[in-house]
């Protein structure tokens, strides 16, 4: 009986095929939208910082590591206590969004790595709102500065975490909580401040119409003494003999009197 063996191009088919399945796992990857990866090389210098992969299938060595991180826009909520520039305590609601630098999450990775939130982000922004609210008074940031008070947190803030290879889109201030006493005392002068300033238009308001109803009578009493200095006995006279020569061309038969009108003016009586 003859020895047989298996062709050679068979065993190395087998034996890819057997490897492929064995480390298909590792090897295939599928980075989706809104994700980039960067890749660990083991055999070949470590971690490329410089190449980001985009979304899309690609093919890697099995025994390397492809890290994948989601760059999409976040929204996160934080709740915490802060003391105000009187020393007391309050409790604010914020929420904030941010993203990693698509192009540098090598940096990122190497650096820091994919708890980024709860190690930069978080700790930064309590950091920031305690140390911007303790320059506030509890009713500036309850009412008339919690957007300037939002935007001085989110200046300092962004500043600090970009030089980390994130990005900082938002902070929102949605809520602030203060015992219910003070609440009650800020409101009640809130109350009392818009009151103030509606009686204050009122007076504004009224004084700007007696002005503008001072400004019309004397200009009425203006005209009216311009009128009298200048309507003379004599200018009288004459607008009457203007007067009484254009009713005088009048087609209409008329009967006048001469010189029996105010004035010595003469009287003109209509006919047909």
């Amino acid at each position: 009986m003859e020895n047989q063996s298996l062709p050679k191009p068979l065993i190395l088919g087998v034996v890819g095929l057997i490897f492929i399945v064995m480390f298909s796992s590792s090897m295939f990857v599928t980075i989706e939208p809104g994700e980039k990866g960067v890749l660990f090389k083991k055999f070949a210098g470590g971690l490329d910082i410089e190449t980001v992969y985009d979304q899309g299938f690609h093919i890697i060595a099995p025994w390397n590591t492809m890290h994948i991180y989601d760059v999409k826009l976040k929204d996160t909520f934080e709740k915490m206590e802060v003391l105000s520039k009187n020393g007391l305590s309050i409790k604010i609601d914020l929420s904030f969004r941010y993203q990693p630098v698509s192009n540098q999450i090598g940096y990122l990775h190497d650096n820091i790595g994919k708890d980024y939130l709860e190690r930069i982000i978080k700790p930064e922004i309590r950091s920031v709102t305690r140390e911007v609210i303790g320059n506030y008074l509890p009713e500036e940031l309850y009412s008339t500065k919690r957007e300037a008070i939002e935007d001085e947190i989110f200046a300092a803030t962004k500043i600090n975490i970009e030089a980390k290879y994130l990005l900082l889109d938002a902070i929102l201030i949605r809520d602030v909580t203060l015992p219910q006493t003070l609440r009650t005392a800020i409101e009640q002068k809130l109350k009392q401040e818009q009151e103030s300033l509606e009686y204050e238009f009122k007076i504004d308001k009224a004084r700007k119409e007696a002005e503008r109803k001072e400004i019309e009578a004397n200009g009425i009493a203006k005209f009216q003494k311009i009128v009298n200095q200048t309507i003379t006995p004599q200018l009288l006279k004459w607008k009457g003999v203007e007067a009484t020569q254009e009713i005088s061309k009048s087609p209409n038969s008329k009967v006048i009197v001469i010189g029996n009108g105010d004035g010595d003016l003469p009287i003109i009586l209509g006919g047909q």
